[in-house]
Formats: structure tokens, sequence, C-alpha cells
């Protein structure tokens, strides 16, 4: 009989609309079978889905539907991370509100990722700008604040001055606004902080007990929080500063420098060089150059080093004979240890390259191993490995920790100012989170400044404190500092006039709880408390790498304060992390140097000799790198165009395939056809099996190669299972493409048999079943086609019968004299005599015997049969 060919458009529509009217995938909290959740990072509403969105999700696809068909109880909800400055720049620049901008962004989004057949409860979908989400963000601020966890201080920030907001290290771009292109300036403003920073300690420990996470997941978020064991030590002015102090303190985790000391280095924000400043206009010139550095450690790092000698001299600690001149210095920050450095030029690189550049000594004081203390000397690059201490007094020989130890020992013992000259010291990188931002399109942050009260919360009851809707971005900066009536309101305590605060949170703290929120997302509280401990610890989240540090530790820290004020009872919000790889592609230039898109090119040529021309004017196009896919490149993809093309199921089963799901994935035209000519390949196999075996009875006695069959059915099934356990989706596919070999070569050997029969028609239920969680529709389609009942979705995982994984014989390699001649396959139960007459019977045996007897046959049950001639 003639097959029909798979129509994926058709198909896939049909069956998702079967999952809608059914409510196949609507989770209840009042299901008692074990729960399983599964989460990926929810996404930015930008406007359409791209190729990463397509992997992620799948991903996460495949491990919800592979659970729920092993019966669990599966939580798979998805939602939108939607506040945030591309809402207000759409605003600006397409005269659009940015509410208007940001729910039709979802609405369009919402039906690209439906038509990908995702296993979603959509009844639980929300967006981070939902007045509902956002009321409950603010009740938990209101709690974290009467809890301790919130304060207000000035901080210093990026301000771009054209556009009069603060603006995030990553974009401030060579000193620029990314958008203004203004110089950015530092300015000191009051903002809103959380106190992770009291859970420094806490956050480093506990990163040993996740082990479902990545190794580097856990070394990042480790040395972002930055603990460091060092001294904090004092060192005497010459003469007192302008501000009084006698005394200039600094942190170091490296004592046992303190010999090779050349210089000490400021802050440009401590307070002697902002002192100092006001009497020297050099001084503060240099300062507000480094204002306009930006504020991360990247920009601070990557910069030439450059400073000021203040003119004031301290007293080395350990000889009081040497002195050591003091610097301002631009890549030194006021918020690591005190502010202030000594700086050891021989072991440091920074201090090294501002030391060559001021013509400051170098004193080596660590000797490399092997080195020649008489001859060693540095260059252009700070020794920083392992070695003895040497040039350093009475710590000559001594290892670095035990020199460390002496001198925090000899400074503790020794007096300056009524106080020890040391103090040993745990110092940590992390900092508080700021999340105040001068912007619209965010959560208001619910407290109100009253000239009597000062600074106070809102009501519980009169939340949510709601953004206006009539507002306008006519100017730079933000519209609800100018809003006529918004910012007007009255004090909670006094009842006065007073004003609403006008900055709002950052976006960070909208997606630092969503995954408590999903638990119960329509809940008159934050939480409900017992369905949050019942779904949480995620079970497995699935994200990009870009948001290993901030985003997973700013959650970490959420789900310890919100245990703190009882909105849940766990401190960890994920217990499996999984960070997938990029969806990469060819890149492709014109003559002229301009960027061209897949769509506007023709590709000719085989594998080693590719070309390409434009595909309106036949112009040659020069191939190039493969790359992250990139609308600045143009080497994207349209996830709908391949859909409408190929199918959701050839799109999802490609970029499963293709690669290990941590690495990058090349998305090629070549690739995508090869998976939809599977996916036709199956459902012809499939409809030629469904054709010409009738449903599975009672099992006949089954031989020969319906058995192998069988074993390798059920061996198959056992190892796409570990595989789907492991997120080893790559292995699977390529178990899933051998076995359809071996299924399609006991087709075409013939069904007449009524064992093989039984066999095949096993073989292409369970290769329907394996599939599933990844080609769904497909899935769905076969099952239907074979006469199964019910959905694909619902039905069970099949289970494996242990039996048929284990051979009935075993292969058994033969020595003669020590040396391998070959090889022989008997029963695995043989007894020692049966293996050892069949082995005597091999024609290689015979010749090496020459009609003699053997010395000896050794026999190892299962695993070697060695002959002694």
């Amino acid at each position: 009989m003639a097959t029909e060919r798979y129509n994926a458009r058709e198909v896939e529509a049909r069956w998702q609309k079967v999952w809608t009217e059914k409510d196949v995938f609507v989770t209840s909290n009042e299901d008692e079978r074990q729960k399983y959740y599964v989460l990926e990072m929810f996404p930015y509403p930008s406007g359409r889905i791209h190729m990463g969105h397509v992997r992620n999700y799948a991903m996460g696809d495949v491990v919800a539907r592979y659970k729920r068909a092993k019966g669990f109880n599966v939580l798979h909800p998805m939602g939108w991370d939607a506040f945030g400055m591309p809402a207000e720049n759409a605003a600006m620049q397409n005269n659009v509100h940015p509410k208007d901008w940001t729910y039709e962004n979802i609405a369009f989004m919402r039906e690209q990722l439906k038509i990908m057949g995702l296993s979603l409860d959509w009844s639980r979908e929300f967006a981070t700008c939902d007045v509902e989400y956002y009321e409950q963000q603010q009740r938990l601020f209101l709690k974290f604040l009467e809890a301790g966890l919130v304060y207000r201080k000035n901080a210093k920030v990026n301000w771009d001055p054209v556009d009069m907001t603060v603006l995030a290290n990553e974009q401030v771009i060579d000193g620029r606004g990314w958008r203004s292109d203004a110089l950015v300036e530092q300015r000191e403003l009051t903002q809103w902080f959380f106190k992770i920073s009291d859970y420094s300690e806490d956050l480093l420990d506990a990163l040993d007990g996740l082990d479902r996470w990545p190794d580097k997941v856990r070394l990042m978020q480790k040395n972002w929080i930055g603990k460091s064991e060092g001294l904090r030590v004092r060192f005497e002015l010459l003469e007192a500063a302008p501000t009084g102090d006698e005394v200039l303190e600094i942190f170091t985790t490296r004592p046992d420098t303190l010999f090779g000391a050349s210089f000490m280095g400021l802050s440009p924000d401590h307070p002697i060089s902002l002192k100092l400043a006001e009497t020297d206009p050099e001084l503060q010139s240099f300062i507000e150059e480094c204002r306009r550095m930006g504020t991360s450690a990247e920009a601070i790092e990557t910069a030439e080093k450059k400073g000021i000698d203040t003119g004031l001299r301290v007293k080395h600690p350990l000889d009081a004979s040497i002195e050591l001149p003091v610097y301002v210095a631009n890549f030194i920050l006021m918020d690591y240890g005190t502010g202030a450095i000594f700086a050891c030029p021989a072991h440091d690189q920074r201090d090294l390259d501002f030391a060559r550049k001021y013509g400051l000594p170098v004193t080596p004081v660590v000797l490399p191993k092997d080195a020649d203390p008489a001859t060693f000397e540095i260059a252009d690059e700070a020794f920083t490995d392992d070695g003895t201490i040497f040039n350093s007094h009475f710590l000559d020989g001594l290892s670095i920790a035990d020199a460390k130890q002496t001198v925090a020992k000899t400074l503790e013992e020794t007096m300056i100012s009524g106080a020890p000259q040391g103090e040993r010291q745990v110092n940590y990188r992390l900092r508080d989170w700021g999340i105040s931002r001068q912007r619209y399109w965010g959560c208001p942050i619910p407290v109100i400044h009253c000239d009597d009260c000062g600074v106070v919360p809102e009501k519980d009851e009169n939340l949510p404190v709601e953004l206006p809707a009539d507002i306008n971005f006519d100017k730079p900066g933000n519209p609800l500092d100018r809003h006529p009536t918004w910012r007007n309101t009255t004090c909670p305590c006094c009842g006065k006039p007073a004003l609403r605060e006008t900055d709002t949170m950052d976006t960070f703290v909208d997606s630092s709880w969503y995954f408590a929120r999903f638990t119960a997302p329509r809940c008159d509280q934050p939480t409900d408390p017992k369905a949050a401990n019942d779904w949480l610890p995620v079970d497995q989240y699935i994200g990009g790498i870009e948001h290993a540090i901030l985003h997973l530790l700013y959650s970490r820290f959420f789900t310890r304060a919100m245990q703190k004020v009882g909105a849940l009872d766990l401190k960890e919000p994920f217990k499996g992390l999984f960070t997938q790889g990029m969806v990469t592609h060819e890149t492709y230039k014109s003559e002229d140097g301009k960027w061209l898109s897949p769509a506007e090119i023709v590709i000719a040529g085989a594998e080693n000799e590719r070309t390409a021309t434009h595909a309106d004017t036949g112009a040659p196009v020069t191939i190039g790198s493969i790359e992250k896919m990139s609308k600045s490149k143009k080497n994207t993809v349209d996830p709908t165009d391949i859909i409408e093309t190929y199918g959701a199921d050839t799109a999802r089963w490609f970029m499963l395939s293709d690669s290990p799901p941590e690495r990058d994935v090349i998305w090629t035209e070549e690739g995508v056809q090869g998976s939809w000519r599977f996916v036709q390949r199956v459902w012809r196999l499939i409809q030629e099996i469904a054709d010409s075996t009738s449903p599975r009875g009672d099992a006949p006695e089954i031989s020969g190669k319906a058995l192998d069959l069988r074993r390798s059915t059920h061996k198959t099934l056992a190892a796409v299972s570990k595989d789907l356990e492991g997120l080893g989706f790559n292995r699977a596919v390529a178990r899933i493409y051998e076995y359809v070999n071996q299924i399609g070569k006991a087709v075409h050997d013939g069904l007449e048999a009524p064992d093989t029969a039984y066999a095949v028609r096993e073989a292409a239920e369970y290769l329907t079943q394996m599939m599933a969680p990844m080609m769904p529709h497909l899935a769905e389609e076969c099952w239907t086609r074979l006469g199964l009942e019910g959905v694909i979705s619902e039905a069970n995982w099949p289970a494996v019968e242990d039996s048929l994984l284990v051979d009935d014989t075993v292969t058994l390699p033969i020595q003669i004299n020590g040396k391998k001649r070959g090889e022989i396959i008997v029963a695995r139960d043989a007894s020692k005599e049966a293996v050892e007459a069949a082995t005597l019977e091999l024609d290689f045996v015979q010749r090496a015997l020459e009609g003699r007897a053997p010395r000896k046959i050794i026999v190892v049950p299962q695993r070697i049969v060695n002959v002694v001639a």
C-alpha cells in the first residue's frame, strides 16, 4: 500500500488543538503523585522568538514530557520578564506606550511558542509587568524592609547626563552612554539596597551542595562572592592627612610581600583623596576623569593605570627606615577593603604597570623554584605563582603561607595609636544589591517621603502602588518625576501630604522569585507557602550561561530572604541547573563589506568547495566564520519560517541531535533537511508496520531474529531512558537513528512469521514513545496510526523487560599461549566442560595444537579462554 506524505503543518496544528481542548498539560497542586518541576528561564518579550529560544525550550520540553510519562505530576509553566529599558526606548522611538508595546509583543511571542508544541501549563502564565505580579513584589519588599533586609544609602552610579538616568555597567561603552553617546559621569545618588552581603558566607558554603549544577557556574559564583582571608594593616602617616587621620588602613591578602612594597594607593573616592582635592585642582581634575571611566571592575581593570602623588608618606610597618609615597590611583575601588592598598609591583600586574609608568621601585620578594636570587628580575610581567620568600629580612626562606602567618603574628603584637598594627580579617567581593532605577517601566518601590516622618513604607492595604498610565517621554529622564499628580499622596503615618518614591526596582528583582510565584500564581499573597514548599526547589532549571552569576545569585538570595519572612521554607531555589550552548550560523558579507542574511544568499558546491552568491544580483559573497546568531551580523534564521516549512518537530529534532546540549550548535540548512527527511522516513515506516501487522495480543513463542529485535528494543529503551535522565539528548537521538535502521531491516526481511510481526509491532510502539518527548506531534500521529488509544502525551513510559537486556550468548576471546587467536560464541550459562569441548573443535585451535593434546585449558567464565599448548 502506498504511504501518504507526512504533512507537518496540518498534523501539528491539529494535535496542538487536541492538547489544549483536553487540558493535557494543566497541572494541579492537589495531585498526589510525586512532583517534578522543570523550568526554562523565562524570556523578555522583545517581539520575536529566536533560535536560542527554540533550543532552550525544546530541551525543557523533552524533560517535562519524559517525566510526565514516567508518572510524575509535572509543573512546566511559562511567563514573561517584561519590565525594562527596551520598552521605554520603544516608547521614545515609536511614540507607543511601554505597556502596549510589551503586551503586543507577548501576544505575538506566545503564539510563536505555541506552534513549537511545548507542553506548557499556560493557565499559570503571567508577566512581571502585570499589576497582580508586581503588587506581590511590593509586598515582599515591605516584608524585607521590616525584616531589616532593605536599606537606603548614597552610592556611586553611572549617570548619563543626556538621558538623565542611571546606567548599568554593561551600558557604558568606552566611557559613553550606550544610547546617547554622552560621556558618563559617576554620581552619588541615594539608592535602595538589598542586604545580600549578609548572606555571603552562606551563599558561598551552599555551593558545595549544588552537585547538579555545572562546576563552571559554581566557580563563577564563588569568584563573584570573592571570599578572601587576609590582614588589615595600619600604616603610620609621617604627617597627618587633611582629614586628621594619623594612620592609613589597608586590607591585603598578601602580607607576605610587604617587603616588596613600593607605594601606597588610594581610591579616587577615598576620604583623604576627596579632602586633598578641595585645594588641589590637578587632583580634582584627575578624580573627575576617573569618574568617567564607569564603575565596572572590567572597565577599571582594562583602563590605562594612572595616578597622582599626594605628597603624603607612610612608614613601613616592618621596617621604620622605609618610607612609601601615597598616590591616588584610578584602578583602586572604594567599595573593596578600605579603598586603599599597599602596592607590590613585582607580584601584582596592576601595581607593576603603575610602577613602570611612574618610575617606582620594583623589588621581587617571592623567588620561583630553581631561580637564582642573585639574578632573578621582574620584566614586564609580575610573578604571581608560588615560591620562596627572599629580600625580606626575617621572612627569608619561608613559604608564602608561613610568611603570611609570621607577618600576621608580628603585626598583631605591634601597637600603633592604641590599636594592633595588624588584624586578621575576612573580606568578600560581594556588595549589597542596589535595586534603584530612575525609570518608569519597572515595579514602583512602595515607600513614601514625608517631611515629618521621613521615609516610611506604604500600608499593605494600599498596595499595589500602580504605575500611572498617562505618562509621556517627551523629555529625558524618569517620567514619574514630572507626573503632575502621581507623586502626590498622604503619609501612612501622620496623614499629611507626602511624596511617593519615583525610583523603580531593578528588573533582576522581577526574575529573582518568579519561579516561586508559578507554584500558586493567583494567590493573594506572594506565595502559598504550602504550594511553594511542595514544588520547590525547581528540579531542573535550564538557561543560558550568561545568567550564571547575577540572576542565579540574586535568586539564591531572594529564596533565603523569602524564607526569613515566612513566604517559603527552603534556601536553594534550583536543585538541578543546566546551561545550554548557543545557536551559531555562518556569516556572509557582500563585496562592499555589508553583512548579508542567509535568506539573501545562494550556496553552491560540495563541502570543501562551497561558494556563495547574492540571491538577487548573483554577485559573489564571502562566506565568513561561524558565530553566535545576532541581528548585528544578520546571521539569524527565523524560527517561524523554519517551522512553517519543515514543522516544529523537525526544528526540535535538529536542535537536540546536532551536538551535546551544553555545547554550541551550528545551524545549517543541510542539517535541518536531514532531520526533515528522518521525520518522513519514520512516518513511512510506521505506516508500513500499521498496515502489515495487527495490534499486539499475547506474545507468541519468540526466537531467532525476532528475539534479537526484542532485545534491541528493550536495550534501546533502557539506554534512551538513561540518556534523557542525564539530559544527553544528542545521544538519545543517535540511538533512535540506529534503532530505526534495525526496525527497517526487520520489516524488509518480511513480517509473515507471527513472532517477527509481534516484535516489529512492539518496536513501532516503543519507537513512537521514545521519540514522543522530542517529536511530540509526529509521535501522536504515529500512535493513532498504530490504532492505540488516547493521546501519547498522557501515556506511561514503557517498561523495560530486564531479562531482555541480558544476551543468551556471550563472545569469549581465545588465547593460545597468551596471544589472542580468535573468538568463540557460547551459551551464557555453558559449563566449563562444554566451553573446553567447543574450543577444541575450532580449526585455528586444532592447527595450533598440531594433533597434540593441550597441556591445559583455562576457562574464566564469561570472560576468556586460554589454551596452553
